[in-house]
């Protein structure tokens, strides 16, 4: 199947995640059975389609966890600096959806619960999104032959295509997720890297979720 449909490698997982986000509201599991379930499916997805194209060294390991701190930043600094920045309909509307968090808050008091959200946050969704979002997408904006194109060739159409389409699917986030995708972009047309940007998104993710444990801010859990 993989051979004949090489880009299920890239996009498998993360049409998978897809798929588990919409089935959710559906299959009420409970904590943290829910969450065992989700990451096992994901990890699953990752090494059935991807394990022969995911490869996780990142050359410019020091520079990527800087710009992965970097972004963190300024993804909560709206929030941070500006009260009732969220709030804007802006933001929050019946296109881009509202603010909340995927799981109630309560149920983070068990600790498997947090230690699986944030292995997802840090580890399993960097990885199937970088996949999608920089490994397939872009090259396939520039060529439907996509396999013809080396990782990190982009035309503005692609740069800023992905980018926005990265934007969309941070719902009421949009415009910090369009700064996050373009950073992201631009550090893969640098570095040529799927495992850097794998890094760079996960170390993101990590801070945000350390983050969320520290000031309560659950609604940064989507």
């Amino acid at each position: 199947m993989l051979d004949r449909y090489p880009a299920l490698q890239y996009v498998g997982p993360f049409l998978v995640f897809m798929v588990l986000l919409a089935a959710a509201p559906s299959i009420p599991l409970g904590q943290p059975a829910e969450s065992i379930v989700r990451v096992a499916i994901i990890a699953a997805s990752i090494w059935f389609f991807s394990r022969r194209v995911l490869d996780l060294r990142a050359p410019h390991w020091l520079a990527s966890i800087a710009l992965g701190v970097a972004v963190f930043a300024l993804w909560i600094a709206p929030d941070a600096l500006i009260p009732g920045w969220r709030s804007s309909v802006l933001f929050q509307n019946s296109i881009t959806g509202t603010v909340k968090t995927s799981i109630d808050p309560s149920e983070f008091a068990n600790p498997l619960t947090v230690v699986l959200r944030i292995a997802r946050a840090a580890i399993l969704v960097p990885i199937l999104e970088e996949l999608f979002w920089r490994g397939w997408l872009p090259r396939w904006l520039v060529n439907q032959d996509w396999q013809q194109v080396p990782l990190g060739r982009y035309t503005t159409f692609a740069f800023l295509g992905t980018a926005v389409l990265f934007a969309a699917e941070h719902g009421p986030y949009w415009e910090v997720g369009l700064l996050c995708g373009v950073i992201y972009n631009w550090w893969m047309w640098r570095t040529k890297s799927l495992g850097d940007l794998v890094l760079v998104h996960g170390v993101t993710n990590l801070c945000l979720s350390l983050y969320v444990l520290v000031t309560k801010k659950w609604e940064y859990w989507m």
